[in-house]
């Protein structure tokens, strides 16, 4: 068993500006030139279209048109919890393997909400040395993305 990522922030705006901007704005935070199969084939991702309701699904965009599954929203309860099978594939495959991702939003103050994302389910990548890569890509990655982008995307809002 492999321990979970866990990343926690506070962002400047309401629990339900936090919601919002998280699933149904995510390409406007999430790093199109960094981390998208667009962008390991090369070329920034043009859009990532998300079905914002239990069952949707999050979708990357090239600028060809070429669409690359990413997951699917398990549970999404607003302004709360979303909770995510994520599925990033190579360029090379239609889906990769998958890990669960939560999102739990909790209102700290009017314009103040902890955000705290968890990414479990390793064992799926197979051998120790492969899932070790892997979740310090993701581990690394999050920081960037969630942390840094998702913060930023908050602000002013």
């Amino acid at each position: 068993m492999y321990d979970p990522i866990v990343k926690t922030i506070e962002v400047p705006c309401n629990q339900k500006m936090a919601f919002e901007v998280f699933i149904e704005q995510m390409d406007s935070w999430w790093p199109m030139g960094k981390f998208t199969v667009s962008a390991m084939a090369g070329a920034p991702a043009t859009s990532i279209r998300v079905d914002a309701k239990q069952g949707g699904d999050i979708v990357e965009v090239t600028s060809e048109g070429k669409e690359y599954y990413w997951g699917t929203i398990k549970i999404y309860d607003p302004f709360e919890l979303l909770s995510l099978d994520f599925h990033i594939p190579t360029p090379h495959e239609d889906r990769g393997e998958g890990t669960k991702v939560d999102i739990v939003f909790t209102v700290l103050e009017d314009e103040r909400t902890k955000v705290e994302l968890t990414q479990t389910g390793w064992e799926v990548f197979g051998d120790k040395e492969r899932i070790e890569g892997i979740r310090g890509g993701y581990d690394f990655g999050w920081n960037l993305i969630f942390i840094e982008g998702f913060k930023s995307a908050c602000e002013g809002k």
